[in-house]
This record gives C-alpha cells, structure tokens and sequence, in this order.
C-alpha cells in the first residue's frame, strides 16, 4: 500500500514540474516586452534546470538580479536573456 502512495507522490511531482516548465514556456513566447514578464523562482528553477540553492548562490553572487516580495522571489525575462548573453560561448 505504501508504494501506491509513493508511486503517486512521484507522477504529481512529474506533473508539477511539467506544469511549471509549460507556463514557462508560455511566458517566453507571449509577445510582451520582457521587462514585464516575471517569473517565480521555481519556474526560473525549471527554466534553467538548476537547483535551488545554485539559484540562491546566483542572487548571492549577483550573477542574476531578482525582486523579492515577502518570501518570494521573482526574476525578469529580460535578466534571464542578459545572464544567458554574458555567458555566451561563441566556440
């Protein structure tokens, strides 16, 4: 019985992460200016395929800008865009 709950555990995890890799992706192709165009750190997470704690020694390291509301954390399109730019590799 407990792996059934488990095995449920698991696909909902599945299901999260697809769901916030969607809206993600939905963000990015919306034709907004991408100053407007925030996304949450989880989302930012799942964008750049990092941990939360490579995210927060990032914030630390002001290696990406972010706001932060309360216990919240959002990051803007356009400083995601700039940190993948500088870090270009044109080799």
């Amino acid at each position: 019985m407990n792996n059934f709950y488990d095995d449920a555990e698991k696909i909902l995890k599945r299901l999260d992460e697809q769901v916030a890799l969607i809206v993600a992706q939905m963000k990015i192709g919306s034709k907004l200016d991408p100053e407007d165009i925030f996304f949450d750190n989880q989302e930012f997470m799942k964008l750049m395929n990092i941990s939360k704690r490579t995210a927060q020694e990032w914030r630390n390291k002001k290696i990406i800008l972010c706001s932060q509301v309360g216990n919240k954390i959002y990051y803007r399109l356009s400083d995601i865009q700039k940190l993948l730019n500088d870090n270009y590799n044109s080799k």
